[in-house]
Order: structure tokens, then C-alpha cells, then sequence
């Protein structure tokens, strides 16, 4: 443990701080990649499921979007002990590559009118590609972030990582919103859609550079040396009662409850404003612009705030306020909605979204600002990448990925916009209570035990 803490005083800020930026940059292009697919799911839906009920199409498109999130835990279980084996840097190496050929290629695949049926098949297949990388790099770069930030003010170094999600997001849109204004719809429709995913070579390219200089843990380094590690991490995690406990209370208090609160104000906000409320894109792409700004200081707040008072009451506090602010939120969106619609030039109701979604954003940031540290802060040194990466992905992709599909499908069940938001509000209700009975302090563990 000397040794670590010694590498630790050794490598200093400014070292901390290129190891941040390389691991901050290779996640943001993940995001990216993985994101502009839901960025521009209304887009896809004529384009690769073409159909006469505008809703079939759509279902079909965000269903392409939830397989990538579904497959996520896969990636995670085998890229996860791949970390706790052979070391976090190599699998980041594997994971960057993989995401970036895969959405490389979305930029070049022909439409449903091109080629039928294959078309969609293989827009599906590239999905699942990117789900699996995802579920090698997210977690895992929580894991190696924290290992590098040591044992002060984790909360705060390591809510960076969590902006790059909303970032890669504010990319990708600000590309479509710049394409919208300076293309036609139907040079749009025909080609423009494709430059965001040929731009994310280019990104690949500066990404795996500076990955290339990453170090490996000092963690992980010492493990190595004291012959700590084991042959099957993940095995070991489901026989021990203590990591299964916490990897049940991460799956569903922490990174559930951040992946719900995530899709519904990052994702499925956009989705309501455009397809529900048919709102121009132009307009919902800035207003989501806005939102994701204001994300920003909130979500480092928030770490700061949990290395000051703990992680489990920042976190509860998100869990709480998103339950009981999603429906109403999005009732007054959608009354928001309606005004603009009517009285197109009346800024005013705009402007009134653009607060109600940083709202919104208030109850992410408490959420997922501690997450990064928690994540590694919860599991010994020795499985931690793979204890922490199975459940984060599991929840991530079975629960938020999904959730955009199934909230879409309850309300046209119910015939009603806002009927499917009662999913996420219940969800989030539940998990606030299991934190609030069940989810331990971990603010100042030190994770080279």
C-alpha cells in the first residue's frame, strides 16, 4: 500500500491530469459514437424501417437503439475480467477500436430502398459492435480514473468522466442542428445524416493516440506484483455475499437509477419534444444544446458536494427529486409545447422549457456526479473492474437503454403521452428506498485494499 500511495505523490496533478484527459477523451468518443444513433432515431425511422404507421417505424428504430444497450452486459463480463486479468489500459485499447470501426461504417450502410431487407440487418449488426464495446469502456474507465485519483477529493476528479456522455451528445447534436441549417431536408435526408458518423474516424484516430500513452494502475500495478489476482474475477464476485450485495445495490440504486434519470432528461426528452409535441428539430436540438450546458457545473458540484457530505445523500437526493419531478415536468412540457406551436414567435415558452430541462438536469447531476467514484469505491482491488462493469452495463442497457422503448410503447397502449413516464417514476421511487435502507458510505475508502 506504501508503494502505491508513493507512486501516487510521485505522479502528481499534472500527471493525474493527462491521464484524465486521455481517458476522458476516449469515453466522450464512445458516447459520441454510441449516442448519435439516438440523436438521429426519428431520422432512421423511414430511412431503414420504412413503414406506413409513422409510430411502427419509429418503435423499430428506437428498438435498434435498445439492442445496442442490450447486449452491453456482454461486453461488459468479458471485457470486465479482461481488466482484472490482463490489466484496465489493454482493454481500453480493444474497446475504442471496436466502437470506432462500427460507427465508421453506419456512415456508409445503403437504406432500406437501396438494398431491402438487409439494410436494417445491418444496421443491427453494427449496433451490437457498439454495444459491446460500450460495455468494455463504461465502468471500466470509471474503474481506472478512480484507481489513478487516489484517495482525496475522488468525488470531484472523477465526475469528469460523467460529462462525457451529456457531451458527446451535445457534439453530435450540435453537428445535426449545424447540417439542418446549411443542408436542404432532402440533401439532409439523402446524405447528411451520414457525416457525424464519418466525422467519428477522425475522433478514433486522436483518441487511441493519446490512449496509447495511458499508464496502467498503480492498482492494478501492485496486484500484479503481489500475485494478488485471480484466474476468474467474475466467478468470485457472485461467490462472495458481501460483492453480490453491493453489485445488486450499484445495479439498482446507482447506476439503474442514474441510467433511467439520464435517458429520460438526455434522450427521451428530444424524442417527446420531436415526435410527440412536433416540435421543429431545429428548435428541440437547441433547446437540448442549453440543457446539457447547464448539466455541465452541475454535475461536478455534485462530486464536490459528495466528497464534502458523502456520497449516499447526494445520490438519494437525485433518486428522490427525479421521482417526484418527471411527471409534472413533462406535463408542463407538454403544455409548453402546445403554447410555442400556437404562437411560434413567443420566446417565452422556449425559454420555460429551457429552465424545466435544467430542472431535470439537477436531479441527474446529483446522481451520477459521486457515480464514478462509487463505482470503484464499492468492490476490492482485485475484482473490482469486472464487479463494477457487469452491473453498470446491466443497468445501463436492460434498464435505461430500454427505457426510451418502453415508455414510447405504454403511451401508445394508453393512447396517452405521459401514461409511460410512470415507469421511470416508480423505478426511481424504489430505488431511493433501497439506497435510503441499504447503500453503505463509501467517501474515503481507499481503494488499494
Amino acid at each position: 500500500m506504501n508503494k502505491i500511495n508513493n507512486i501516487e505523490k510521485i505522479k502528481g496533478p499534472h500527471s493525474y491530469r493527462k491521464v484524465a484527459i486521455a481517458a476522458c477523451f476516449g469515453t466522450f468518443l464512445e458516447w459520441y459514437d454510441f449516442l448519435t444513433f439516438a440523436t438521429l432515431a426519428v431520422v432512421f425511422a423511414p430511412l431503414f424501417f420504412p413503414s406506413s404507421d409513422p409510430s411502427t417505424g419509429l418503435l423499430a428504430s428506437l428498438a435498434t437503439f435498445g439492442v445496442g444497450m442490450v447486449v452491453r452486459p456482454i461486453g461488459a463480463a468479458i471485457f470486465g475480467s479482461m481488466g482484472d486479468r490482463i490489466g484496465r489500459k489493454p482493454v481500453f485499447m480493444i474497446t475504442i477500436a471496436l466502437m470506432g470501426i462500427a460507427t465508421f461504417c453506419v456512415g456508409f450502410l445503403p437504406t432500406y430502398a437501396q438494398i431491402g431487407i438487409w439494410a436494417p440487418i445491418c444496421l443491427v449488426s453494427l449496433r451490437l459492435l457498439q454495444g459491446l464495446s460500450a460495455g468494455g469502456e463504461i465502468g471500466g474507465s470509471a474503474v481506472y480514473l478512480a484507481e489513478h485519483a487516489g484517495n482525496e477529493y475522488r468525488g470531484l476528479k472523477t465526475s469528469f468522466l460523467q460529462l462525457m456522455g451529456p457531451l458527446g451528445i451535445l457534439f453530435s447534436t450540435l453537428q445535426i442542428a449545424l447540417l439542418r441549417i446549411y443542408l436542404s431536408p432532402e440533401q439532409f435526408e439523402a446524405w447528411g445524416w451520414r457525416v457525424p458518423f464519418w466525422i467519428s474516424i477522425v475522433l478514433l484516430i486522436i483518441a487511441f493516440k493519446a490512449r496509447m500513452a495511458l499508464e496502467e494502475t498503480p492498482v492494478f500495478l501492485e496486484l500484479n506484483k503481489s500475485s494478488q489476482k485471480t484466474d476468474h474475477p467474475l466467478l468470485s464476485n457472485f461467490r462472495d455475499p458481501q460483492t453480490r450485495k453491493r453489485m445488486f445495490l450499484l445495479f439498482f440504486c446507482i447506476s439503474a437509477g442514474g441510467a433511467v434519470l439520464f435517458f429520460c432528461v438526455q434522450v427521451y426528452t428530444s424524442i417527446f419534444l420531436k415526435a410527440s409535441l412536433k416540435l421543429p428539430p431545429a428548435v428541440v436540438d437547441q433547446l437540448s444544446v442549453y440543457a446539457t450546458l447547464a448539466l455541465f457545473p452541475l454535475t461536478v458540484f455534485a462530486g464536490w458536494l459528495s466528497d464534502k457530505v458523502g456520497r449516499k445523500p447526494v445520490v438519494i437526493s437525485g433518486l428522490l427529486l427525479g421521482s417526484i419531478f418527471i411527471q409534472p415536468a413533462f406535463q408542463i412540457l407538454q403544455n409548453l409545447g402546445q403554447q410555442y406551436l400556437q404562437a411560434p414567435n413567443a420566446n417565452s415558452a422556449l425559454i420555460l422549457i429551457g429552465l424545466l430541462l435544467t430542472g431535470l438536469s439537477l436531479s441527474l447531476a446529483l446522481v451520477v456526479g459521486p457515480q464514478t467514484a462509487l463505482l470503484a469505491e464499492l468492490f476490492p482491488a482485485k475484482t473490482r473492474n469486472s464487479a463494477a462493469t457487469l452491473p453498470h452495463n446491466l443497468a445501463a442497457g436492460w434498464i435505461g437503454g430500454l427505457l426510451p422503448l418502453i415508455v414510447t410503447w405504454l403511451n401508445q397502449q394508453w393512447g396517452n403521452d405521459l401514461a409511460g413516464l410512470w415507469y421511470p417514476t416508480i423505478f426511481l421511487a424504489s430505488a431511493a428506498v433501497i439506497a435510503v435502507l441499504y447503500l453503505p458510505e463509501t467517501n474515503k475508502v481507499n481503494l488499494n485494499l
